[in-house]
């Protein structure tokens, strides 16, 4: 059998050839009963469009760019960006979109990469992640004229089309829940403090200790991987009061933490209470389970992606509602020891 065209659309339904491809791509000038019955005739007949030809008559690339800045062994363990991916994959896949994903060491390498993006018109916008402290890459991106989404804690700048959630309350319930438990030497292991996440999370532990009374512990700055997180901790207990419990920015640093912390004869939470951030699907299985602050991440990424494609389609913004980040208590936290 021959593969159906959309000629044969065009012919079952009654309609223009002009009319299909605008039914088809999304664009106004159709009635919406018209519309519904161009894509029931499609769908009958088994016809799917050319990603080529499709891309040549409308001057798209129908695929979205991602750019990390990250080492590969902090990224091979990130189920953030897992989750994440796979939540906006379940909007590209049906919109017929691809995602080009690139893995970069440094931020001239990353500039490098979104110059020949744009350039070579291989992508019709941008997920711009990891948002550092006075970034420049929206404005490159906006010179580029090349749709971008940052996708991260809410900024003090509202003009940048941006999705996500404030990781603050996660990381302050976190301390409350600390305190609560008699808690008053807490330490921070911190992400970078060049990125927007890493200098908020650390900003809502030190407002959340204020607010509680209490001093600001001790605080080392790591870049999320498990080997700094491991380094950090093992500063913190060698320190000549050590804490007795330790708020980390991400799980990946926190379970390094606990596993150094059970290697050095420590009980956890006995002697030492750990949190962590991002709730990944290993931290209910360990020993103790960790407590952490959990995101919806799928529906970040699905929110992400029909945002971007609005962006692109020159649309008005889907009201988007996440689900806040909250704290999940398991075993990796209990009552300060008293002595």
């Amino acid at each position: 059998m021959t593969r159906p065209t959309i000629n044969d659309v065009a012919r079952a339904a009654g309609v223009s050839k002009g009319a299909v491809s605008f039914a088809l791509n999304n664009k106004p000038g159709v009635a919406p009963e018209t519309r519904k019955r161009i894509l029931e005739v499609a769908r009958d007949l088994g016809w799917t469009p050319s990603a080529r030809a499709r891309a040549l008559s409308t001057s798209q690339a129908f695929a979205v760019g991602l750019v990390i800045m990250r080492p590969p062994e902090t990224l091979r363990s990130d189920q953030f960006f897992i989750s994440f991916i796979s939540g906006a994959e379940t909007v590209l896949a049906e919109e017929g979109f691809a995602l080009l994903l690139q893995v970069v060491p440094d931020h001239e390498r990353e500039h490098e990469a979104y110059r020949r993006l744009a350039e070579a018109g291989r992508v019709d916008g941008v997920f711009v992640t990891d948002l550092f402290v006075d970034d420049t890459r929206p404005a490159l991106l906006a010179k580029l004229r090349l749709p971008a989404l940052v996708i991260g804690p809410p900024q003090d700048d509202d003009s940048r089309p941006a999705v996500g959630i404030d990781d603050g309350p996660g990381i302050t319930a976190a301390v409350d829940h600390l305190v609560a438990l008699g808690h008053t030497r807490i330490a921070h292991v911190a992400g970078p403090g060049f990125m927007v996440h890493g200098r908020s999370r650390r900003e809502a532990w030190s407002a959340a200790l204020e607010r509680a009374g209490l001093p600001e512990g001790p605080c080392i700055e790591a870049d999320f991987s498990a080997e700094s997180g491991a380094a950090a901790t093992k500063a913190l207990l060698d320190l000549a009061d050590p804490p007795t419990a330790i708020v980390y920015a991400n799980d990946l640093m926190a379970m390094a933490g606990l596993s150094l912390a059970v290697a050095r004869g420590l009980d956890v939470p006995g002697d030492l209470s750990i949190t962590g951030y991002d709730d990944t699907e290993i931290a209910a299985h360990l020993q103790p389970p960790l407590t952490t602050v959990t995101s919806d991440a799928l529906a970040w990424g699905r929110a992400a992606a029909i945002r971007l494609l609005e962006l692109i389609r020159q649309q008005p913004p889907t009201a988007t509602v996440l689900p806040p980040a909250h704290l999940v208590v398991r075993g990796s936290t209990g009552p300060a020891r008293t002595s």
